[in-house]
């Protein structure tokens, strides 16, 4: 794996007890975004091509899916960012607190959950193929940003990611013996 430079890392400024994150992360964030609301919207609303499934559930069903998985999406996201830019820490610590005890990464697993949960409104396959190329993106930014964290906390963080799962939330909040 590339040797993590500081050039290669987003700071956040005047948040000196903030670590760093993937340096083109937000830019890819909002370019994926883009691109999977081009796909969902023409094929749910337009073109109709990978949306027939639909045809087989009734609709309040479909809204109430897609409802429920944005709405727990919100709430991963609004408490990690909370949680992570809420409060200015002495010096930068592993945070192991709230939904950072089910999920490592719960801000990107939110993110995750938006996509999915307008894919349940309309069923669009081809957006759904596309949540994939999303789901990868943020696997490789996780891991990125895993690395930046092992490189700074060491055994800590390494401890850490042993306890706590990447991106599929433990919903105990403990690792099972």
């Amino acid at each position: 794996m590339k040797t993590i430079t500081a050039t290669d890392v987003k700071r956040h400024a005047g948040r000196t007890d903030l670590i760093g994150e993937y340096k083109w992360g937000d830019a890819g964030q909002i370019f994926l975004f883009f691109i999977f609301l081009t796909i969902w919207i023409t094929d749910s609303f337009i073109l109709h091509y990978t949306t027939f499934l639909a045809e087989y559930i009734p609709t309040f069903i479909l809204l109430l899916a897609g409802t429920l998985v944005l709405f727990f999406s919100w709430q991963l996201a609004r408490s990690g960012l909370r949680i992570v830019f809420g409060q200015k820490r002495e010096k930068p610590e592993v945070i192991r607190k709230g939904v950072f005890s089910m999920v490592r990464h719960p801000v990107y697993v939110g993110s995750i959950l938006l996509y999915l949960g307008l894919i349940l409104y309309t069923l669009s396959l081809a957006s759904a193929a596309f949540w994939l190329v999303i789901v990868v993106f943020y696997y490789f930014i996780s891991r990125y940003e895993e690395k930046i964290l092992t490189d700074y906390f060491g055994e800590e963080y390494l401890r850490y990611k042993n306890e706590v799962p990447m991106l599929i939330p433990r919903l105990t909040g403990k690792k099972p013996e």
